[in-house]
């Protein structure tokens, strides 16, 4: 994955299906993944509405975290698809840029609560190679986001690295760091299986808010005072782990892999959509600028040290 040029778009050999319910809806839904051309893109079919609408994996159709808490959504008109960032972050880290999905509700399954079962279907359905390269973005500049304690700090780098800190007011949750330099092998082995979460404390009011009506102790790490109730961990980390993959899923919404750094502290899907909306405003001034969408990252390329210390 270092030699970005020889990369190629890359999309599913076959159609493949599945079903589940829905994490927040506790909806039945079933999804079917079909292959799609080159430059074609990551498009969600609703086939349960007249005329099977299309809603493409687009910043420019994730809805507000108002309208939408806790999880990311797409929008567009009345059609909406909840729940993407678990698929979001298989598609990522299969590097799967073209594939139609096919769903017949508005709630993308939950299924073990983690990537696990999407990584699995998709691999059983093929990776193909297409004919022309996949386009990467490089960060060009510092970009800094933050709200209510947390923050994000991206940063230019010749590969994809993510650093996470983790840091609740709980004693299972308190202070843990993890770096990793994303690529599909780290992403099966290290990050797909890790599950989402919730505090104890957070359960009544979450369900008062129609949230996680779908959710239980197998698809969801509920965190009490003492421990995991009624699961046990697949990592010792495995919070922080989720956190990373969620990060994952929410950037691939820019519909192109990334080159950078993200450092991130606290950060949960609004801010991380935030900090997406800001790539996406840096790539489209440098694209009317002539340095181009598909930007490839040239050989010892580097920060100006006086830019990072001031963004920081």
């Amino acid at each position: 994955m270092n030699n970005i040029k020889m990369d190629k778009q890359k999309t599913i050999e076959r159609e493949i299906s599945l079903k589940g319910i829905g994490l927040h809806t506790a909806k039945k839904v079933s999804l079917t993944f079909k292959p799609a051309d080159i430059d074609t893109g990551i498009n969600f079919i609703r086939t349960d509405l007249p005329n099977k609408p299309v809603i493409k994996a687009s910043i420019d159709y994730v809805l507000s975290q108002f309208r939408s808490p806790r999880r990311t959504s797409l929008g567009r008109d009345s059609i909406e698809i909840h729940t993407i960032e678990h698929l979001m972050a298989a598609l990522s880290g299969l590097c799967i840029d073209n594939i139609y999905i096919e769903i017949d509700n508005d709630e993308v399954p939950g299924l073990d609560g983690s990537s696990l079962n999407f990584l699995e279907i998709l691999s059983k359905a093929g990776i193909k190679g297409q004919e022309k390269s996949r386009r990467y973005y490089l960060i060009k500049e510092p970009i800094f986001v933050e709200e209510e304690g947390s923050a994000i700090v991206a940063v230019p780098a010749q590969e994809f690295k993510i650093s996470y800190t983790l840091d609740y007011n709980h004693p299972l949750l308190k202070t843990q760091f993890l770096e990793i330099n994303v690529n599909d092998d780290v992403f099966k082995n290290e990050l797909a299986s890790s599950r989402t979460f919730c505090l104890e404390s957070e359960v009544t009011e979450l369900q008062q808010q129609g949230l996680g009506r779908g959710a239980n102790y197998e698809n969801t790490l509920v965190v009490g005072e003492k421990g995991v109730i009624k699961n046990k961990l697949r990592y010792l980390d495995e919070f922080i782990r989720h956190k990373i993959l969620d990060l994952l899923g929410d950037l691939y919404i820019l519909g192109m892999p990334l080159r950078g750094h993200i450092i991130a502290l606290r950060s949960g899907h609004s801010l991380n959509l935030r900090l997406a909306r800001k790539i996406d405003q840096q790539r489209q001034r440098y694209s009317l600028g002539g340095v181009g969408v598909g930007y490839y990252p040239r050989e010892g390329e580097e920060l100006d040290r006086e830019a990072i210390m001031k963004i920081l």
